[in-house]
């Protein structure tokens, strides 16, 4: 078998280290990885699986010429710096970052929805990882649009802060902690208070009072999987660590019953379903973390509208949501195109 030299951008924070944990628990084949980060990181030090031990190098050093593929989550800004530049050294990057998403030059790929799209790298050796809370939702909704073809999608999440860095998850933990001891809440990541509380703001708000976060989820839905789809969303920050949690409402064109979707989703790819009627038959972010799969759970029918399903999801936003969707593509990279 074939074996690559791999980098990581970004490898010393939350999404880089998930991606190296990753990349050595599903074994891909390597034959060197390569740790990079900004300079200040350069010299410390990131674990690759159980016994290796990798020296951070800076990227403003590195040449990508010899790489084969990079899996880059640093910062848009960085993005759009280096990653035309590792392309046109033959690198393939597979980055994590909202800069190349929108790009029509750029696949936007979530492997269990849209694996032909990979065939595009090719145009500029660059493919885009989807926003988190995108990805699980269009796991869990791609079978039952290809069996009775989704209108409108109607989502609110519940994002824990682990979306926004470790420095948030920190936050969340330091304020929890001064609540309880009666210190000084400080307030450095998010504006508004975040233990104990929700924030119905994620990203920067736009002209028309959404924010850029609930227009990713929009857009990017419409970009994997259907430009029809209509798609209506409310991002909300919650106090928890890991896992984002979505509840979705779908209109559709034709007539699916919950049990029809409940039958569906037990067979798709990456999708967990646990759905019973009692206090413990759904999932919640806290079992969920860790974990590969999208859980779907409160599957229900929506007689407001002719033919509707109201159901929520749950996924690990570190992995699913970042690190696995974008070595599931460089698996798929590798497997069928990297020859």
């Amino acid at each position: 078998m074939k074996k690559y030299k791999v980098a990581v951008v970004g490898a010393t924070g939350a999404v880089g280290r998930e991606m190296l944990k990753t990349l050595a628990e599903r074994e891909f084949p390597v034959s060197d990885v390569i740790a990079l980060a900004s300079g200040k990181s350069a010299g410390s030090e990131v674990s690759f699986g159980e016994d290796d031990v990798l020296t951070v190098q800076d990227l403003a050093d590195y040449n990508f010429k010899g790489t084969d593929i990079c899996l880059s989550s640093a910062g848009a800004k960085i993005s759009a710096e280096f990653a035309p530049r590792a392309g046109k050294a033959g690198c393939v990057v597979i980055d994590n970052t909202s800069h190349f998403r929108m790009d029509p030059d750029v696949p936007l790929v979530v492997p269990e929805v849209n694996p032909q799209a990979i065939a595009d790298y090719t145009k500029r050796n660059i493919i885009a990882n989807p926003n988190c809370s995108t990805i699980q939702m269009v796991v869990a909704l791609k079978p039952l649009h290809e069996a009775a073809t989704i209108k409108r999608i109607v989502v609110a999440t519940y994002q824990s802060v682990s979306g926004a860095g470790k420095e948030a998850m920190d936050e969340l933990f330091t304020q929890s902690r001064a609540i309880f001891v009666n210190d000084e809440l400080v307030k450095e990541v998010f504006k508004k208070q975040i233990a104990f509380n929700v924030i119905p703001q994620i990203d920067v708000f736009m002209e028309d009072g959404s924010t850029k976060e609930e227009w990713k989820m929009v857009a990017e839905t419409k970009k994997i999987l259907d430009p029809k789809i209509k798609v209506s969303a409310t991002c909300v920050r919650v106090p928890v660590f890991i896992c984002h949690a979505e509840a979705v409402n779908i209109e559709f064109e034709k007539p699916i019953s919950a049990a029809e979707a409940r039958a569906l989703l037990k067979k798709a790819p990456g999708v967990t379903v646990i759905d019973h009627h009692h206090e413990e038959g759904f999932v919640t972010p806290v079992e969920c973390a860790g974990e590969d799969n999208t859980f779907v759970s409160r599957i229900r029918e929506d007689g407001s509208v002719e033919s509707g399903l109201s159901m929520w999801i749950v996924a690990d936003n570190l992995r699913k949501g970042a690190a696995l969707n974008a070595v599931q593509i460089a698996e798929i990279l590798a497997r069928d195109y990297l020859k």
